[in-house]
């Protein structure tokens, strides 16, 4: 029998069984290669820190409203994973078994989707780049409420996965220059070598007067937040010149 891997109450993980669903006409069934892992979302749900664990998000209020503690346990963890096509539904014409595909499902060994929620692979991609796309597009949604406009100064707050692909796509968007920071020298190597024209260590002083006397004095007209940090938001908001568009990812 599969298993997938569950968080049944904070701090407590815990491999279960679970039985495979028949197949629709619509679906495919995937047997997973590979999972990705958000750390900060999934192991807010195992410390019991997650906004969700007692509280409720009312859409019609578009807040977080009190709710019973407790109400999330068991969770499944994970939200995407990469795998090999094991099986199609009668009407699945585009995906056939044995593709190499992308899709949002939990940790499982297996998982069951619809073949219009599945998304194929292109020939050569190998699963540790596919599993990739999930967070590529968190960083193109900050790309999009950036309207990066031909030769806009951008900064990107936060050289993590998403911090280093936002510095990518800002700069396919038509950013002339890009600013990178953060405090871990690896990510800020890798900040350079993805397109960075600078990058700047927090430890080494003044974030925002360091990028104002380079652009000279004028600051970039974007600023990216992609750490999650409040410190690294507001030397963001610092950063940026009269009227620019700071964006909080």
């Amino acid at each position: 029998m599969p298993k997938e891997f569950v968080v049944t109450s904070p701090r407590t993980i815990a491999f279960r069984d679970y039985e495979e669903p028949p197949l629709a006409p619509d679906q495919v069934r995937i047997q997973s290669i590979l999972s990705g892992i958000s750390h900060g979302t999934e192991l807010n749900l195992y410390r019991g820190t997650a906004p969700f664990y007692n509280k409720r998000f009312d859409p019609q209020y578009r807040l977080f409203l009190p709710a019973e503690p407790g109400v999330l346990y068991p969770s499944r963890l994970g939200y995407e994973m990469v795998g090999r096509v094991i099986e199609v539904g009668s009407e699945v014409r585009d995906i056939r078994v044995g593709d190499l595909v992308h899709v949002k499902a939990p940790h499982r060994e297996t998982n069951v989707a619809k073949a219009s929620d599945v998304l194929p692979l292109p020939e050569g991609m190998k699963p540790q780049q596919g599993i990739f796309l999930a967070l590529s597009t968190v960083a193109l949604y900050a790309i999009h409420d950036a309207k990066i406009k031909l030769g806009d100064l951008v900064g990107v707050f936060g050289l993590g996965t998403i911090g280093l692909l936002a510095v990518q796509m800002a700069r396919l968007n038509g950013a002339s220059q890009v600013f990178g920071v953060d405090r871990i020298a690896k990510r800020r190597a890798m900040g350079r070598e993805l397109g960075a024209d600078m990058v700047l260590d927090p430890a080494d002083g003044d974030v925002a007067l360091r990028i104002k006397k380079a652009t000279p004095r004028r600051g970039v007209d974007v600023a990216i937040d992609a750490s999650g940090h409040y410190p690294a938001l507001q030397e963001a908001i610092r950063s940026v010149q009269m009227g620019g568009t700071v964006v909080a990812l």
